[in-house]
Formats: structure tokens, C-alpha cells, sequence
């Protein structure tokens, strides 16, 4: 199953394991049983620290657990863990094995002095970028507290489990059983849910920290770029979001980073990561800006209120908090999200295997997603708003080709309609003569854009009608000391490259600002 350059690329993986481990197979006579089996045994083949048994002791077939000899540390995989997942376990063959993770130290006591038993279960898919994040962190903390144990689930495999637990989202996390958590999460995020003190340890330490002198706020390819370009500047810079990466962790395949032919979503964010820690950037994760308190004169501190209760002081800050996907905002949305309802195409599509959707949007996020799912569902039903499709010409060529797809234009969707539990249809109104039609479908994924994540500078800063920070070609807003960059702001052509280069604006900008304020009065910096 393994070529020769990947099997000489694992080799060289596991001369790092420092325990045994062993690989403990539970299968039936399927097809997928063998192929594991193969797996297995070519994993074993290239490491004298690792063995395969036949074990045949749990229901799911085919699973193997991957076991520390002598120590009752452990992991389990349902399925065959390849694509997206291969990484995941390669990881979690080095860390039952011994060899340390790579995350913080103080992350990594609070992992091994939690209390009480955890029983993970995890659903994926081998298609969801989103899904290793939280395959590798859960399997992280398994290998290193005896208290916690995982199993990652493929849910395009174990259909019927699927189905009867109705899991309609990927990655979807149960704990002891019962519906823990949906979507990408880090280590950091899991702590912080079953650790309920963590938060309030965490709003302690950043109360303390002196003023910066260029504070960013949020972490994609805007705010990234910021903190490095002020970190080299030798100047004091910190960095507070909810996830390094932002929204880049949520698009699969990136082709148009110049220099990059190709690259995937959370890849580049693991980039801009290992960037931002390569220099002097004081880095807090997990947190939520909720205010922005202008200084009261020129050249004083600047406050960032965040919604743990503790704020940041700056000389300068640099808003760069991006955008999320657009929703309809139609009844029935909210109710069923992840339950039906989806945003991710590449990391849900797979659970509708042979059924019927809908993707709402024309432009060439929603036509891609059409193309995607046309080759695993049913049918699609493609909704869009305007009286023509707005995506490029050859993605429109690409779509009328499928026999598959349908193409509604000129349709307003007024309703997602559901039995409680699941999705079971929408209805839409034609533009043209108002009628309202209705579709019968299981799954609906909503691809209408971007909305700027601005609500909690309503009354800081100047915004446009749409909610985006209005930032000048320096990237400064109507505040002073306080820039703006990515896709957040009035800045046309939401893209990559653009938020990159304006990060680095911003923070030019910002040092230039304070090269020229007069000098600081020590007992405001002390306040």
C-alpha cells in the first residue's frame, strides 16, 4: 500500500520510537480487513520496535489499537487511516512509542494532571482537512494520560454507526458517549472545555503582561504576517486570536500563493505558526477580542477589552481579525447546522454519500463545492440568488457538464425544513414569478461569502456599510495608533497573497507611527 519513498520516509519516522509498541488488529474477511492488515504489516516491516497481533477484540472491524508493551498507554483507529489521516498515524505510532509531542510544557503537565476517566470517540473523514487536528491532539492526550483514552472513527466506513448515531458533520467528538464537540479544535481548545478552570488561569496571566508596543489581534495570513514583520523590527509584539491560521485552516487546496504551486489550508497554517515562534511574538491563543478602547491622547496606550475579562495595552494594534462564511440567515438554518446544514464540502461531503443536496451560492466557491459533491452524492441542486452564475467560465463548463447537477438561478432560499432531527428539504422562491418551490434533500451546504468579524468595533473604529474596517493605503484607520489589514477591511479581492502583504503594511505602518511619537512618559508606560 506504501510506495518505496514513503515507506523510506516512515522508516526514518519511527528510528524515533523509544518503546515498543504493538499493533493489535481487529478484522473480519473484508476487502478493507486485508488492506489494513497489509498496512499493518509494512508498518512493522520498517521499524524493530513495532509488531502486528491479531487480536480480534472489538466490535469494529476493521480497527487496530496501537499499544505501549508493558504500560497500558493506547490508541485506536477504525478504518485505514491514510489520506489527510496518515500523518495522524505517524504521530500516534512516535507518541505511544515514547517520543515526545511537540507542545508546550505547561500544556503537557495539564494534560497529564487531568482527573477522571475520558472516553473519546472521534468521526472523520479521510477527505476533512479539519479532522487531524483533532485526531492528533485527542490521541496526543491519550499517550500521555492513562485517565483518557480515544478512538478515531472513519465515518465514510462505519456508515450504519454513522447513521445511527447521526453524525452529519465531520469532525464530530463524543465524550463518554454523549455529543462533546463539532469542528476543528486544538489541544488547547480541548483542555480549555474539560479543564473549567483554565480559562480563568489564562485571564490571570494575561492580566499581568506589560503594555506591548504593537499588539495584533487575530492570526491568518494578515496577523501573521504583522507580528513577524513587527517582531523584526526588535520592537515588544504580541498576538491574541482564537486560532492561528484563521480561515486558511477551514480552505483545502491553495494554488495561487505565489511561489507555492500547491498547498492545503491547514499547512500553510502550520507555516504561519512555526513563522510567528520563530521570533520574539508574544503568542495568546484562544482568545476573543470584545472591545477596543482608544487612547485618551496621542501616543498613549491603547486597551483591548477580551472576553475572558482580562485586556491587553499597546502602543499600536494591528486588527486583523478576518472573516467567517456567510449564512443565509432563513429559518431552519441554525436549527439544523451540523445536522444537514454544512459549510465545508471537502470535510462533510463524504457523510452524503448517495443522497441528494443542495449548494447554495453560484460564485466559484459554491460552483467548486457542486463539482466536489456531484462525484460522491446523488444529486445536486444548485441554488443561486443572481440570474446568472458568477463563478469563472471554466468551472461553469466543468459544472453543466455532470449530469447530476441541477441549476436554479434567480431563487431566494426561504426555509430549510427538517423532521426534528435531520435535514429533509428547502423551499426557494423564484425571483421571476414568486413562486415558492420545494426541494427534497438531506443535505444543504451554504456558499454565499464572507462576513468581516467587526461586530465588536461597531463604536471603536470607522466601518462601511458592510461591516468592513475602513483602513487607508498606509492600512490606518479612523483611530490613531490603530491599523487594520486582510480581510477585515475595505481591501478588495479577499485573497491570501493580498492579506499577507497588507499584514506586512500594517505593521511598516504602525512602527512608523511609533518611530515618530515623541518620547514615552514612564509613568503612563507603568499604568
Amino acid at each position: 500500500m506504501l510506495d518505496a519513498n514513503l515507506k523510506a520516509q516512515l522508516k526514518t519516522y519511527l528510528a524515533n520510537i523509544r518503546q515498543p509498541i504493538e499493533l493489535a488488529a481487529s478484522l473480519d474477511e473484508s476487502p478493507k480487513s486485508k488492506e489494513l492488515m497489509e498496512l499493518l504489516q509494512e508498518i512493522a516491516e520498517v521499524s524493530d520496535k513495532v509488531a502486528v497481533v491479531r487480536s480480534d477484540d472489538d466490535a469494529r472491524k476493521p480497527s487496530f489499537a496501537i499499544n505501549r508493551v508493558g504500560d497500558n498507554v493506547s490508541v485506536r483507529f477504525a478504518g485505514i487511516p491514510l489520506g489527510h489521516e496518515f500523518t495522524s498515524l505517524v504521530l500516534a505510532l512516535l507518541h505511544v512509542g515514547g517520543h515526545p509531542p511537540k507542545v508546550e510544557a505547561d500544556v503537557l503537565d495539564q494534560v497529564r494532571a487531568l482527573q477522571g476517566e475520558y472516553r473519546f470517540e472521534t468521526y472523520f473523514s479521510l477527505s476533512c482537512q479539519n479532522c487531524p487536528d483533532v485526531v492528533q491532539a485527542l490521541n496526543t492526550m491519550a499517550a500521555l494520560n492513562p485517565n483518557i483514552s480515544h478512538v478515531a472513527i472513519d465515518g465514510g466506513l462505519f456508515r450504519d454507526e454513522v447513521e445511527a448515531r447521526q453524525v452529519m458533520a465531520v469532525p464530530t467528538v463524543l465524550l463518554n458517549g454523549e455529543p462533546f464537540a463539532q469542528g476543528r479544535m486544538s489541544l488547547e481548545e480541548i483542555l480549555a472545555k474539560i479543564d473549567t478552570g483554565a480559562a480563568a488561569r489564562e485571564a490571570e496571566k494575561i492580566a499581568a503582561k506589560g503594555a506591548f508596543d504593537v499588539l495584533v489581534v487575530g492570526a491568518g495570513p494578515a496577523g501573521a504576517a504583522a507580528a513577524v514583520y513587527a517582531a523584526r523590527k526588535g520592537i515588544r509584539t504580541g498576538i491574541a486570536a482564537e486560532r492561528i491560521g484563521g480561515q486558511v485552516l477551514d480552505t483545502m487546496a491553495i494554488e495561487n500563493f505565489i511561489s507555492v504551486p500547491y498547498t492545503e489550508g491547514p499547512k500553510l497554517a502550520g507555516g504561519l505558526e512555526q513563522h510567528i515562534k520563530a521570533y520574539e511574538v508574544d503568542v495568546m491563543s484562544l482568545q476573543k477580542a470584545s472591545k477596543l478602547i482608544p487612547a485618551k491622547e496621542p501616543g498613549g496606550l491603547i486597551e483591548v477589552q477580551l472576553e475572558n475579562g482580562a485586556s491587553l495595552k499597546s502602543r499600536t494594534v494591528i486588527l486583523a481579525t478576518g472573516a467567517r462564511w456567510r449564512q443565509m440567515n432563513v429559518p431552519g438554518e441554525d436549527e439544523y447546522r451540523n445536522k444537514g446544514v454544512a459549510y465545508c464540502p471537502h470535510c462533510d461531503g463524504p457523510l452524503f454519500k448517495g443522497k441528494r443536496v443542495a449548494v447554495i451560492g453560484g460564485g466559484n466557491s459554491g460552483v467548486e463545492a457542486a463539482i466536489d459533491l456531484a462525484g460522491i452524492v446523488a444529486h445536486v441542486t444548485l441554488i443561486e440568488f443572481d440570474s446568472q452564475l458568477r463563478a469563472d467560465a471554466v468551472l461553469q463548463r466543468k459544472l453543466a457538464s455532470l449530469p447530476n447537477v441541477r441549476i436554479v438561478t434567480s431563487a431566494l432560499t426561504t426555509e430549510v425544513h427538517g423532521d426534528g432531527q435531520k435535514v429533509t428539504g428547502l423551499t426557494y422562491k423564484d425571483r421571476n414569478s414568486d413562486e415558492v418551490h420545494r426541494v427534497d434533500l438531506e443535505g444543504v451546504f451554504v456558499q454565499i461569502g464572507l462576513v468581516p468579524n467587526t461586530e465588536w468595533l461597531k463604536d471603536a473604529v470607522a466601518l462601511s456599510p458592510r461591516g468592513e474596517i475602513e483602513a487607508d493605503f498606509r492600512g490606518a484607520t479612523s483611530v490613531p495608533g490603530v491599523f487594520a489589514a486582510g480581510d477585515a477591511t475595505t481591501t478588495p479581492y479577499k485573497q491570501i497573497v493580498i492579506a499577507a502583504g497588507e499584514g506586512s503594511r500594517a505593521a511598516l505602518s504602525a512602527f512608523d507611527y511609533l518611530i515618530r511619537l515623541p518620547a514615552a512618559d514612564p509613568a503612563q508606560e507603568a499604568a
